[in-house]
């Protein structure tokens, strides 16, 4: 979908009257689930980009005033939601901004730091309660459920590839994962601990933004900046300050090796080079 400044200075014009006259900037760098524009110094819009991720919209709404008042670093604001539109045909949001970068753009990360900034987040998280969350399902991408929810995928991306990945050893991660389940009851998830979806300022995570694929289930889905992003020692440390038990980590491979195994056949995506280097974590040795 097509969705530019101008359709949402429109919106903002017809919608909000209170902030027409408010310049909007396109963020220089788009997710795939929303588009988000800057208004003004404060604000920010998110526009789903596809039917299926508008149910993002409304839990964000109901979980990030819960989840703000239970965790150190920042969350999005929700101010309000907008209507269908000026042809545009999804319910969208208005949020406070949070000034930051991401930490692949901050000069002074620390990337021992961020990883057990990252890892006492998630153990925050795990302990807000969860009796008003979503489960996990459709509305987070089967985030939170058990990894063999993407079996299908797996197999197909397996014989795609070929003898351009290590099938026996990506078999040995797949098994492992599915041969487990998690015993606790469910917890808050975040469902895209991403890069982009980190913020940090002088090296320091500040906030965690982009909460549509949330709910409460099994937190391995969690885990996967362990090989996307970190190294080994960093993710030694990352690993102490989660606190999870192995069985979760194993979940949490075959999360990794899912996404990894479904974008490697397509050299254009935009996350092809993380999934090149997930992959090789995992493995132990490059794709291809």
């Amino acid at each position: 979908m097509d969705i530019t400044t101008d359709l949402v200075r429109r919106l903002v014009a017809a919608q909000f009257p209170e902030w027409a006259g408010l310049p909007v900037r396109a963020v220089p760098r788009q997710g795939n689930d929303n588009r988000t524009f800057r208004l003004g110094e404060e604000l920010g819009c998110r526009l789903p980009s596809a039917v299926g991720y508008v149910a993002g919209v409304a839990k964000e709404d109901a979980a990030l005033p819960l989840l703000a008042g239970h965790l150190d670093v920042a969350v999005p604001e929700p101010l309000a939601v907008g209507r269908p539109g000026e042809g545009y045909p999804f319910p969208w949001s208005v949020r406070g901004w949070l000034n930051g970068t991401t930490p692949d753009h901050d000069p002074a990360l620390d990337r021992t730091g961020l990883a057990r900034d990252v890892g006492a987040f998630l153990r925050a998280l795990r302990q807000v309660p969860a009796a008003d969350g979503p489960p996990a399902g459709p509305h987070s991408h089967h985030r939170g459920s058990h990894p063999s929810v993407y079996a299908d995928q797996v197999d197909a991306a397996l014989a795609e590839l070929g003898d351009r990945v290590d099938g026996t050893g990506c078999r040995s991660i797949w098994d492992a994962a599915v041969a487990t389940t998690w015993a606790g009851p469910p917890v808050w998830f975040h469902g895209d601990v991403a890069v982009g979806n980190l913020l940090t300022r002088d090296g320091s995570l500040i906030a965690v933004i982009d909460w549509g694929t949330c709910g409460v289930g099994d937190p391995a889905c969690d885990l996967v900046l362990a090989w996307t992003l970190l190294g080994p020692g960093e993710r030694e440390v990352f690993t102490d300050a989660v606190g999870l038990d192995d069985d979760t980590w194993a979940r949490a491979q075959g999360w990794a090796l899912w996404k990894s195994l479904i974008t490697l056949p397509n050299a254009a995506s935009a996350e092809h080079d993380v999934q090149r280097r997930a992959y090789a974590e995992l493995l132990g040795h490059s794709f291809g």
